[in-house]
């Protein structure tokens, strides 16, 4: 008997690896066929991504890309998804996040009355310009989308606000946090050589490891700036910390971190680790400085604090739990949060003591009933993830 598929639909790593638990979990459950769809958006790092967890694409889209804009980016996006369920129809569609190829396949997909599910629905900046243009495209799946899982409550009541029912939403957790834990266990060597000597002088004691990344596209320019320059204060004023900082791969972003850390002592600037090196190498980290929405879900399972970069987060449920603090890309703002956890283990201790308020590890699961629902699969429907109910900390 055939078994109904389910596209999975990336372009991005990290739509890649909160997709991937997912898939795995479809595959173990063998009720729904997974078909992973790489959109083409950044399909070296899909690629790269997916490997971590012992996958590859089934469907790899190709796009000509020139500008770089987000208006030539749709215009390839949508016809080659549309071409490939013109072809092959799936008996739904699974997004995940805010990326302009979860915009495009939500589209396409709506537009041939195939089911949209939408993975980590739901979070909301309530600011249209930031963060630009995500704000707007999370805005934009949620009118499409057939069932919607967001990963908290909080999210689940932005969607309730906006009129979605109830009987279309389930919490089902974050997936990044079963993605973490699948690839942390895996214990990978580092792909990165560097980073080798890096660790061992964190589990020895003889160093503190912060990482630091900072990629977002508000913060191009003279933001980013702030945050070097910060970087080079606290090497200087901490000399038992090691700073590791990947570098965006956007040539101008990349160029100006090398440029503003050269010969600064113990910053290591790598190219763009794999998902794999950063998952192992997060736990080692003392703290954590980003603006990536990703490591603010990620860190809590690691019990590392982590300074958000950005002025306004979508990610609340962070910053009420004590595990991440805002301070936007302000030199002195930063240095001021980084020196009060650096200079007490009993603070940085009292950010994480609540776990990880994203997920408990079991979202991946959730997701799979809740598709096998939505096919007439099964009528039980899945448990709703709680917060608080795991703590244990991968170190």
């Amino acid at each position: 008997m055939m078994l109904p598929e389910v596209h999975l639909v990336c372009g991005t790593r990290p739509e890649a690896v909160k997709l991937a638990p997912v898939a795995l979990e479809l595959l173990s459950a063998g009720r729904i066929r997974p078909v992973l769809v790489a959109s083409g958006q950044h399909p070296a790092m899909v690629r790269q991504a997916l490997a971590a967890f012992g996958l590859t694409p089934d469907v790899e889209l190709s796009l000509h890309r020139e500008t770089g804009e987000q208006a030539e980016l749709y215009s390839g996006l949508l016809p080659e998804l549309d071409g490939l369920w013109a072809r092959h129809r799936p008996g739904a569609v699974l997004v995940q996040g805010d990326t302009a190829t979860t915009v495009a396949a939500a589209l396409a997909a709506f537009w041939r009355r195939i089911p949209v599910v939408h993975l980590e629905a739901g979070l909301r900046s309530h600011d249209i310009g930031s963060p630009f243009p995500e704000e707007a495209n999370r805005r934009l799946v949620s009118v499409l989308a057939a069932l919607h899982l967001p990963p908290t409550d909080r999210a689940a009541r932005h969607l309730a606000d906006e009129g979605v029912p109830q009987d279309r939403t389930l919490v089902v957790g974050n997936t990044v946090v079963d993605a973490i834990r699948t690839v942390s266990r895996r214990g990978r060597a580092f792909t990165e050589p560097a980073l080798v000597e890096v660790e061992r002088r964190a589990r020895a004691g003889e160093r503190r490891l912060v990482l630091v990344t900072v990629h977002r596209r508000e913060n191009w320019g003279g933001p980013i700036a702030s945050v070097l320059a910060s970087v080079r204060t606290l090497a200087r004023r901490y000399p038992d910390l090691d700073v590791v900082l990947p570098a965006h791969p956007n040539p101008v972003v990349s160029q100006q971190v090398r440029e503003a850390l050269r010969d600064c002592p113990r910053v290591l600037v790598t190219e763009p680790l794999e998902y794999s090196d950063l998952a192992r190498l997060l736990g080692s980290c003392t703290l954590v400085l980003s603006d990536s929405g990703g490591i603010q879900e990620e860190a809590p399972s690691f019990g590392v604090p982590v300074l958000v970069l950005r002025e306004s987060t979508e990610r609340q449920e962070a910053l009420d739990a004590g595990c991440a603090l805002l301070v936007g890309t302000d030199e002195e703002l930063i240095l001021d949060a980084a020196h009060r956890i650096l200079s007490s283990p009993e603070v940085a201790a009292s950010m994480v003591s609540a776990g990880n308020p994203f997920g408990d590890g079991q979202a991946a699961r959730r997701t799979e009933e809740a598709l096998a629902v939505l096919l007439g699969l099964d009528t039980r429907l899945p448990d709703r993830f709680e917060p608080g109910q795991h703590r244990a900390l991968l170190r």
